[in-house]
């Protein structure tokens, strides 16, 4: 049995299947999950001064947007342990998995053709450098 699991989501359509399966995976033990959301930064590159919104107030946004749906997606699955966090999707679980001691990932693959396609970039970036198990849950491709 495993003692953390870490449940990584991408807001998409998909996302709530993983859940699932997590809890599937954990059984009534829903103290041994937990939920992450990667917001990957907005780059700076030359000439973003002449737009609108400031590039640092448009990433707090969605930062803030990425944690108030991570909230509603926790209560609605009775789930307390929650990270919104930002960096590159991959690294940024690992890193939560090394830091938590988490014995387990479940993320979702994508049903595309081709193995890295099938499994995601994500995924599969993932996968290279992981310290514990990863349970990727088969997604369809959303229309």
């Amino acid at each position: 049995m495993y003692h953390r699991v870490i449940v990584a989501i991408d807001f998409s359509e998909s996302s709530q299947h993983v859940i699932d399966r997590a809890i599937e995976l954990v059984g009534e033990n829903l103290e041994l999950l937990e939920i992450a959301h990667v917001v990957e930064p907005i780059p700076k590159v030359w000439g973003m001064e002449s737009y609108a919104l400031d590039p640092d107030q448009l990433q707090e946004k969605i930062e803030e947007k990425a944690n108030e749906k991570l909230t509603e997606i926790g209560e609605a699955n009775n789930i307390t342990r929650l990270h919104s966090l930002t960096g590159e999707p991959a690294a940024t679980i690992r890193e939560l998995q090394a830091t938590l001691e988490a014995d387990a990932i479940v993320i979702g693959s994508h049903g595309h053709s081709g193995w890295k396609v099938m499994l995601g970039s994500t995924a599969v970036s993932l996968l290279h450098g992981a310290t514990c198990d990863v349970l990727t849950v088969y997604v369809e491709e959303e229309k």
